[in-house]
């Protein structure tokens, strides 16, 4: 299923180029050991621009060009710290509360959220969401077209309740997600033009630690993040012994990702297999044959094995300081057992900035 959305969405990729997204993942944590209670992250067309957390509650800016927001607003980033140390309150509380809708008592606990807009440039169309997660799994999300929460599980009923009822909060939240966070979206992509618009092409290498081992086709180095990956048997699509890996951000702001074939060595001598990787900065797709004598040293290289390994766990470690646990696609704020005002609260949250 995640290969063909993934074949879905990069089929489309160069005519839904336009489509630009402005999100806030807020994640707060119970009994994780050297890990803060309370997260934020701002990002744009998945760039990480805002950078919160409760060991050190001050919000700061994660692209250099994010300093251009105080020339026409001078209170931004004392406003976002303000907001976001509001936040932090509420989702303390609420993994409690959620605590005991559950029935539990200590242990590991998460409290996630995922809200925001996406525009597309091209046709104007404008996409809102809200949603919330439990330890990992959907709790609650808003439907904006009705105006109404979803409770995805029976512990949410209780905060449907509360929130659909509040229908001062839900109209704020509409009007949040469809008109001032696109506001802010366009005002980030104008400030941060230069680095949101451009394109830069992957770096392509086929790898083998041993030759029991699988062999990985890694891509690095590109902009934007949508990749597509594929390998192909005597030029024939191959969808068995196939796995794709995640997009992982980079420290300068690029991406990663990477494909592994696990097939005997035999299979591997016997066929053709090629790495295809399509990318919007590419003429045409790259294509890497294993068993060609130019790649040959590289891939059977254990030194080049392990500078993959070492740059996949610094990635991992962005992606969990910097884009806060991105497996949360979804969720936190707004207080599970809390009053309406929570949530409106937190809808006036973003409103604040314009």
């Amino acid at each position: 299923m995640r290969s063909f959305l993934l074949m879905l969405f990069f089929g489309i990729h160069l005519a839904s180029a336009g489509i630009h997204s402005l999100k806030y993942y807020f994640t707060a944590t119970s009994e994780v050991p050297n890990f803060p209670e309370f997260v934020a992250v701002g990002m744009v067309d998945d760039i990480p621009i805002v950078y919160y957390d409760s060991n050190s509650p001050q919000a700061t800016p994660k692209q250099d060009w994010m300093h251009r927001v105080t020339r026409k607003h001078p209170q931004y980033w004392e406003k976002e710290t303000g907001s976001f140390s509001g936040a932090q309150e509420a989702f303390i509380t609420n993994i409690d509360t959620a605590k005991q809708r559950f029935n539990q008592t200590g242990g590991v606990h998460t409290a996630q959220k995922m809200f925001g807009c996406e525009w597309d440039d091209g046709t104007g169309e404008v996409k809102g969401f809200n949603q919330h997660r439990y330890d990992g799994e959907d709790f609650i999300s808003l439907d904006l077209e009705n105006k109404v929460w979803v409770a995805v599980v029976p512990q949410a009923l209780l905060t449907k309740q509360k929130w659909d009822v509040n229908t001062d909060g839900l109209d704020s939240e509409k009007q949040y997600l469809q008109q001032i966070c696109i506001d802010w979206l366009k005002r980030y992509m104008c400030y941060g033009r230069g680095t949101l618009d451009r394109k830069i092409s992957p770096e392509v290498s086929l790898l083998q630690k041993d030759p029991s081992s699988p062999v990985v086709c890694h891509a690095t180095g590109f902009y934007p993040r949508q990749v597509m990956m594929s390998w192909l048997k005597n030029g024939e699509d191959l969808n068995e012994d196939v796995e794709l890996g995640e997009t992982l951000p980079n420290e300068d702001g690029t991406f990663q990702k990477s494909i592994r074939l696990t097939v005997s060595a035999e299979e591997l001598s016997q066929h053709q297999y090629s790495c295809v990787v399509d990318h919007m900065s590419l003429q045409d797709k790259t294509v890497k044959t294993w068993g060609e004598n130019e790649f040959m040293d590289k891939q059977r290289d254990p030194d080049n094995i392990s500078i993959i390994i070492i740059t996949v766990a610094a990635a991992l470690l962005i992606l969990i300081s910097v884009s806060v646990l991105f497996f949360i696609w979804k969720r936190s704020m707004s207080g599970y057992g809390k009053t309406n005002n929570t949530d409106s609260d937190k809808s006036e949250w973003p409103a604040q900035k314009a």
